[in-house]
């Protein structure tokens, strides 16, 4: 008997032994909640990786008069304790607001036609709740609503919102439908609602808004039959199984009182109710919630797999694995499970050979979103180009800001043309389409607007003539530096030296005179007084930042900029010096310049690539040291968690690349910078089957200098990696020290 229960617990040791060394699943790592507070505007709710639907909850936004409840672009805030309903499109991160496309309300009690009041839920429709009934993780969301008493959990496919509520009150039990809704950015101009049959309806919401023309229809599918359906044209019932019109909404009654739990399915597509009924046949054909929750956690799990980390630092994982999770929140697919969609023409395309996607914040991701996703995500890279070039063809020029069908203009420059760029030189374009993508590049950057009507006579933009001229002018620099480079592998000499001079056109906004890059009048003059801090919006020179910030804006020419400021030591001293500036920004200036470091702006992506130039004059040591405070001071674990607006991914794509220990300066050069790795280990686990590994020997937060670096065995002296050795597979070591390497990074020739 002693025998037995000795080997007994043993083997109940060992179990136990077995069972904490099994991994945990990678989206138990991720905190959604992470940038739901203040300015981070990211979507709280449930989704799968990159899918049309992202259905969550949607809110009363308030505060900050002027941009009219800013802090709820994504419909979500978490300070809010308030509940409207639940809607199947957002935005995750941006600076404006749209989307929040057909409101599910489920209800009880007398029907309320319209949103309650802040804080009055008697006033209308939507509920208060307590945060401790609310779980958000990959693929899923619930919480708990305490005005109707009724238990709400969601999930999702890519084009079907899985709602499941159970009701512990009865009277009146209803799922109220409002496609009148609208946040403060969008307002309907055309709805429909009808009934198929007793758990089928069908209908569309047409809107403008950032989305100038958006077009969305859907189908919904409840999993009891609905006993009575009341349909509202804004607050007169209709004597009809249908209505269409600015605010149509629909009350559907169930039996409650036998039946307390309803599950419904909702699919939405771009093109038609038909298709619509089409993506929900196709991907939630039958099944139960958990069968969808399910999937949905496997669509997240197999996308975060892809790098696995090893660390000690559990907020460090949280961090990093979350970071993953809203880089995958964007771009959206905007196509059919048939591959139908409706272009930025309005014209519906059918059973296209590519995924088409939209809600491409390019000007902000292209910095490290999309260079990031080349190395991970190479496919969806390739439909992303694809997605641009139709955009193209049926606009007559590349995206700035596609979103739905639409497009933005929101922000400045030719950013899709740096994407493209990239995707060229990592050979993710197919070469039968390069003729056509260049003719695209080349016709977009030559257009006869926008400022370009200057370039094309290699001259620069008058600040008079164009609302921050500095900015676009410095942004069309880096994309014709792309246009410049492809030109040349396709044997276009001319146009590569043309294209190069432009590229060189921002060096004619560096006033000698304050040492910044200012406005230029007509007449040849900068623009005076000038104050490189102070940067009001209206009569700015620059976009999301001042002159301190915009000093390093070259990224395709960081040698040439280093000469223009005077060569390596002057370079250092304008470098040191964004840091330990005062950090002060007077009244007036942007609001959303965030993230500050003496005047370095994290917050704000011109500033992404600035910690990483001190690799160029061989003080490597700096970098380190920069990128670690940016960590350590504005990525955390709590709601407040990121220093600005999240912009689809940009900013969690910087602390991701900057966590394995590298950057993409130039987005365009195929070369990751290198700075200070995080982990003890990250293995990237790649699209075409290969492994490439990042060690970091005698890793710690104090060890956070390089002091060696090995490739594949091999003592390796540069300060950054080609993209072509990570994707080849294989592994890179780093030896970290508590102090600066003597040799590391110090040699002209070991720079990027």
């Amino acid at each position: 008997m002693i025998k037995k229960a000795i080997t007994a617990g043993i083997v109940a040791i060992m179990l136990n032994a077995t069972a904490q060394a099994q991994p945990s699943k990678l989206t138990s790592y991720v905190n959604p909640f992470i940038g739901s507070k203040d300015h981070g505007h990211v979507f709280v709710g449930a989704n799968v990786p990159f899918g049309a639907v992202q259905l969550g909850p949607t809110q009363i936004g308030r505060g900050w008069d002027k941009f009219n409840g800013w802090d709820w672009c994504s419909g979500y805030n978490y300070i809010s304790e308030e509940i409207l309903g639940f809607t199947h499109t957002h935005l995750s991160g941006t600076g404006i607001g749209d989307l929040n496309d057909v409101m599910i309300v489920p209800a009880d009690g007398p029907l309320q036609l319209y949103p309650m009041q802040f804080n009055k839920p008697n006033t209308g429709y939507g509920s208060l709740f307590s945060k401790k009934s609310e779980i958000c993780h990959p693929g899923y969301y619930q919480v708990h609503l305490d005005k109707y008493d009724v238990e709400a959990k969601l999930t999702a496919t890519e084009r079907v919102g899985i709602h499941q509520y159970h009701y512990n009150k009865t009277d009146n039990a209803h799922i109220f439908v409002d496609l009148g809704f609208a946040m403060n950015w969008d307002k309907p101009v055309k709805t429909f609602i009808k009934k198929v049959n007793d758990t089928t309806f069908t209908g569309y919401r047409f809107s403008t808004g950032w989305a100038k023309d958006q077009r969305l229809y859907f189908a919904i599918r409840t999993s009891q039959p609905i006993t009575k359906a009341e349909f509202y044209s804004d607050s007169t019932l209709q004597n009809a199984i249908q209505v269409e019109g600015l605010h149509a909404k629909a009350a559907l009654y169930f039996d409650a009182a036998h039946h307390p739990d309803i599950m419904l399915k909702v699919a939405i597509s771009p093109v038609s109710e038909e298709n619509a009924l089409a993506n929900m046949k196709a991907e939630a054909p039958s099944g139960n919630f958990n069968t969808y929750h399910n999937k949905a956690e496997h669509a997240w799990e197999k996308t975060l797999a892809g790098v696995e980390i090893e660390t000690n630092n559990k907020a460090d994982r949280e961090i990093f694995y979350t970071s993953l999770y809203h880089m995958c929140l964007g771009p959206t697919l905007f196509n059919d499970a048939n591959n139908d969609y409706r272009g930025t023409n309005k014209e519906v395309y059918r059973k296209v050979d590519f995924k088409n996607y939209t809600t491409m914040s390019l000007w902000d991701i292209y910095r490290a979103w999309s260079p990031f996703m080349t190395i991970m995500h190479p496919d969806l890279v390739k439909n992303i180009v694809k997605s641009m070039l139709a955009i193209y063809q049926q606009q007559g020029r590349l995206p700035v800001w596609p979103l739905v069908g639409s497009e933005t203009d929101c922000m400045v420059g030719n950013p899709a043309i740096i994407i493209i760029a990239d995707a060229f030189g990592k050979g993710l374009i197919d070469p039968k389409q390069y003729e056509e993508i260049y003719a695209a590049m080349k016709h977009t950057a030559m257009r006869d607007s926008s400022g370009l009507q200057y370039l094309n006579k290699l001259s620069y933009i008058p600040a008079a003539s164009m609302h921050e001229s500095v900015a676009w002018a410095m942004e069309y620099a880096i994309a014709d530096a792309g246009i410049a480079k492809m030109a040349l592998a396709l044997g276009k000499k001319s146009d590569a030296e043309y294209f190069t001079k432009r590229s060189q056109l921002y060096k004619l906004y560096y006033d000698k005179q304050t040492g910044f890059f200012n406005g230029r009048l007509a007449n040849g003059q900068f623009h005076r007084p000038f104050d490189p801090i102070y940067s009001a919006p209206e009569t700015s020179d620059y976009t999301e930042g001042n002159a301190w910030q915009y000093l390093f804006l070259a990224p395709h020419d960081v040698h040439g900029l280093i000469d223009l400021l005077g060569g390596q030591k002057t370079f250092k001293k304008r470098l040191d010096s964004l840091f330990t500036i005062s950090s002060e920004l007077r009244a007036g200036t942007a609001p959303d310049i965030a993230g500050l470091i003496g005047q370095y702006a994290h917050g704000n992506e011109p500033s992404h690539h600035i910690t990483y130039l001190y690799n160029y004059i061989g003080e490597p040591w700096k970098t380190a040291d920069r990128v670690r405070e940016v960590i350590d001071k504005f990525y955390t674990t709590n709601t407040d968690g990121l220093p600005g607006n999240e912009d689809v991914g940009q900013m969690s794509a910087w602390y991701a690349f900057s966590a394995l220990g590298m950057y993409a300066v130039n987005p365009m050069e195929g070369k990751y910078v290198f700075g200070s790795p995080l982990f003890d280990k990250a293995t990237l686990h790649l699209e075409n089957g290969k492994t490439f590994t990042i060690t970091a020997k005698n890793n710690s937060k104090k060890n956070k200098y390089i002091q060696q670096v090995q490739l594949n065995g091999k003592p390796y002296p540069f300060t950054y990696i080609r993209h072509k050795d990570i994707t080849s597979g294989g592994s890179l070591v780093f030896t970290m020290g508590s102090v600066p390497g003597k040799t590391y990074g110090i040699a002209p020739s070991s720079r990027p």
